[in-house]
């Protein structure tokens, strides 16, 4: 699991994405105390912002490219963007196509799982455990990694290296007016709802640290 520490030039960062590193502190604090039957590795990032974005030094590729230059294997990662801005306005929230306002709510009061077309299995798996938590509404979206914000984030850096990795966030710019302005402050934040999200992204991690289940013919 990582979050990226650094904001964007002229922006405080509060949602993005000091609310993604907020809670991943929580989530080292938690795993501390119910250590999981597998290797999890929590992670803080440098320059994922532009102009470092998609380039050889965003921190989230230099680790991993790591990961697979040591012959580490992945099960998933998950890449915590953004996860503190709501809102119960109608139509606050925007997509990056039309055809999504017809499956998915205008209302931007929701968490979204994002992933790849074809780890759709995975992003699966996180959309239930972030279900399970009371009092939080979340979507998921399995889609090629053309379609725009699919790949905005770390997770992406793990796709190019054979990882299987989805994004948990609010959808950032195409929710928060905020993003990337000296307006992303601390008292934008819905900490209620932030706070259900770390719930959820334990619950996931819990998932996902269980064994496979056996399939059919296996049985």
């Amino acid at each position: 699991m990582g979050a990226h520490y650094d904001a964007a030039q002229e922006a405080p960062g509060a949602d993005d994405n000091a609310s993604g590193v907020a809670g991943l502190l929580e989530l080292a604090a938690w795993l501390g105390e119910h250590p999981p039957p597998m290797r999890v590795d929590l992670v803080g990032y440098t320059l994922e912002e532009p102009p470092h974005f998609r380039r050889s030094t965003m921190g989230s590729k230099v680790h991993a490219r790591g990961l697979r230059e040591q012959g580490v294997k992945v099960r998933a990662m998950i890449s915590i963007e953004s996860i503190g801005y709501f809102s119960d306005a109608p139509d606050s929230q925007r997509y990056p196509v039309a055809a999504l306002r017809l499956r998915y709510p205008s209302v931007g009061n929701f968490i979204a799982v994002v992933g790849r077309t074809d780890q759709g299995e995975l992003v699966d798996r996180v959309h239930r455990a972030l279900g399970a938590v009371s009092g939080l509404n979340s979507e998921s979206l399995a889609a090629p990694r053309n379609l725009e914000g699919v790949d905005f984030s770390d997770h992406a850096s793990y796709w190019d290296e054979g990882y299987p990795a989805v994004m948990v966030t609010d959808t950032a710019l195409f929710r928060n007016p905020h993003y990337h302005t000296p307006g992303d402050t601390w008292d934008t934040l819905d900490y209620e709802r932030m706070a259900r999200v770390v719930q959820g992204v334990q619950c996931a991690v819990e998932a996902l640290a269980a064994p496979a289940p056996a399939s059919p013919a296996a049985r």
